[in-house]
């Protein structure tokens, strides 16, 4: 892990905590637990919320009226909003993603579950979604909590990221694996022909 990605991670941790210790503190575990799931959802299935929380250029002013609008509309805990504009507030926007992650791995970890981030290409039906949970929950040996990422750039298949663990079987990965057996085959060929040449 890099120094970068190990700040991140303590920084997303510290936050996690924060927002999970409020929730207990209040009794409101499970609809906070509720409103992070609603939260993963909504990113994941919006592009353009996505590129609203990872632009730096937007005031805190209108990610505050934005973000809250949004929070209104969700019907989020007083918590959760109050948490939303912390991280506005300290210019962490841009780590929702990985926060929100962080609850549910913290959470998973404390009921003994496992958590799972998995991205694919396009959304994943509810049928779809349960199928994998059961199949890696299978695998795990333990019930498997799962957050599902959009990113079209993977063609297809799916990669799986659990317990530091990454399983890539995206299309993209197998094509450049292809592209890269291609150039090898190739400059054996190149090889072979010099050599009769000479």
């Amino acid at each position: 892990m890099t120094t970068v990605s190990r700040a991140s991670s303590i920084v997303t941790s510290r936050y996690a905590s924060a927002i999970l210790d409020l929730a207990e503190k209040d009794k409101k575990l499970d609809k906070v637990e509720k409103d992070v799931d609603d939260l993963l959802s909504m990113i994941s299935s919006s592009d353009d919320l996505r590129k609203f929380l990872q632009n730096p250029l937007i005031s805190k002013e209108a990610q505050r009226d934005a973000v809250l609008a949004l929070a209104k509309k969700a019907k989020l805990q007083d918590i959760t909003q109050n948490f939303l504009c912390v991280l506005i507030n300290n210019k962490r926007l841009n780590v929702l993603r990985d926060v929100l992650r962080a609850v549910k791995e913290t959470l998973a970890e404390r009921r003994g579950e496992k958590f799972a981030v998995v991205t694919v290409a396009q959304d994943m039906s509810a049928k779809q979604r349960a199928a994998l949970e059961e199949s890696l929950t299978k695998a795990a040996g333990a019930a498997v909590t799962l957050d599902v990422k959009v990113d079209p750039s993977i063609i297809g298949g799916m990669i799986v990221t659990m317990d530091s663990t990454m399983i890539d079987d995206s299309v993209a990965r197998k094509l450049e694996r292809l592209k890269m057996a291609m150039g090898r085959e190739a400059n054996e060929n190149t090889k072979e022909n010099l050599s009769e040449v000479s």
